[in-house]
């Protein structure tokens, strides 16, 4: 029985410590392409990205894309992909574990918005977390469509639901759709 334990931990450590190790995002990824396809019933998109001022973009870990398809009567203007680290190799109860160097497990996800900036859709398509994963559900996630940064700012615990056992990727996502969403509007006013 102990010899079983210790496997089991060993096997534990090493698929966190392989989870952990971060490769680039997958811009092409069939999740992204079914969810425009299928749940946002876009015909034939195509997908331009975006090139943003410098001093918007500095700190990002995603892009920015122009949608245009075939079927004209879509709300659907703009999409965000990007990456949002949750947990370090080491555990999800380190402190302060967003600011820390090191091998993090992260999860990526895409934010759809309307041409006035606001969120019509989010959704997480490539979870490489060992916890929090309650943030991938279609309910939890719903609560970010209507989001504009003119109308109020998102903050988990009063307008975001948080999720027990999964604090980190709640705070992670909550801030970075916030963020992107701010960036998006600021560019559109440039623009």
């Amino acid at each position: 029985m102990m010899k079983q334990s210790v496997l089991t931990i060993l096997l534990a450590t090493i698929c966190c410590v392989t989870l952990a190790k971060e490769g680039s995002i997958n811009y092409q990824h069939k999740a992204i392409e079914k969810t425009l396809v299928k749940s946002c019933k876009l015909i034939n998109p195509k997908l331009s990205e975006m090139t943003l001022p410098a001093d918007l973009t500095s700190d990002i870990k995603g892009k920015y894309f122009e949608i245009a398809s075939e079927n004209t009567d879509s709300e659907i203007q703009y999409m965000y992909i990007g990456r949002v680290n949750s947990c370090r190799a080491g555990g999800c109860s380190i402190p302060n574990t967003m600011s820390q160097n090191g091998d993090s497990e992260y999860f990526d996800y895409l934010v759809l918005f309307n041409a006035q900036n606001k969120v019509l859709l989010v959704k997480v398509f490539n979870y490489q977390a060992t916890h929090g994963h309650e943030v991938t559900a279609k309910g939890w996630l719903k609560q970010f469509i209507g989001y504009n940064t003119a109308e109020k700012d998102l903050e988990v615990g009063k307008n975001i639901d948080s999720i027990s056992g999964a604090t980190i990727s709640v705070n992670g996502i909550t801030q970075d759709i916030s963020d992107k969403t701010r960036i998006l509007s600021e560019f559109l006013k440039r623009s």
